[in-house]
């Protein structure tokens, strides 16, 4: 746990002579060497404000896919590319509202990103959305609508298993089919490692 510590604390102090460091840092959470960690796109509003990845409404989304999966939230790691909330103002209420992470932001956090995966040792990385899977593939021509439910080989042995965010069956319900034929493909493959 000490080792985590150093990492935020070195992440803390860094992001705060960076050009971001006005906003709050949203840092993962979860089990140590885990079979699973679970990485996303960047906090939004709920997750600023309680401090913690993955709650408000992707949280519940997340909760229901871990019940199909057969996890608990304790039982793996979460976390995101981009540790800050990424905002823009509203042209029509004028309050901040989420923005997809610049390549700026993914440029800052993404060492830390990596750092953050052989501290934490999970065996696999479930990507959610195109933001993780670039960021961890290294691949910046993949696309999570072609390679989504199958599972792929990082170059250091891991796993890495790219799905949908949880948020886009909220805006997609197309996807909710989609996403539950996937999660299942999951759950059958965590009975292998």
């Amino acid at each position: 746990m000490n080792q985590q510590k150093d990492f935020q604390e070195k992440l803390q102090k860094n992001f705060q002579c960076s050009a971001f460091g006005e906003k709050k840092l949203v840092f993962g959470e979860g089990a140590q060497m885990p079979i699973l960690m679970m990485i996303g796109e960047a906090p939004g509003g709920d997750e600023e404000k309680q401090g913690k990845p993955f709650v408000g409404k992707a949280g519940k989304n997340l909760s229901a896919f871990l019940e199909v999966i057969g996890l608990k939230r304790d039982e793996i790691y979460i976390s995101n590319v981009v540790k800050l909330r990424p905002t823009k103002s509203s042209p029509k209420t004028g309050k901040e509202v989420n923005r997809p992470p610049s390549k700026d932001e993914i440029a800052f956090f993404l060492p830390y990103l990596m750092d953050e995966i052989q501290l934490i040792a999970p065996k696999m990385i479930v990507t959610l959305g195109n933001v993780p899977l670039k960021a961890v593939s290294g691949d910046n021509s993949m696309n999570i609508g072609d390679v989504h439910g199958k599972p792929y080989t990082l170059t250091d042995g891991r796993i890495l298993f790219p799905l949908y965010h949880p948020a886009a069956i909220i805006y997609n319900r197309a996807l909710t089919q989609v996403y539950q034929e996937d999660l299942v493909t999951l759950k059958d493959f965590l009975v292998t490692l």
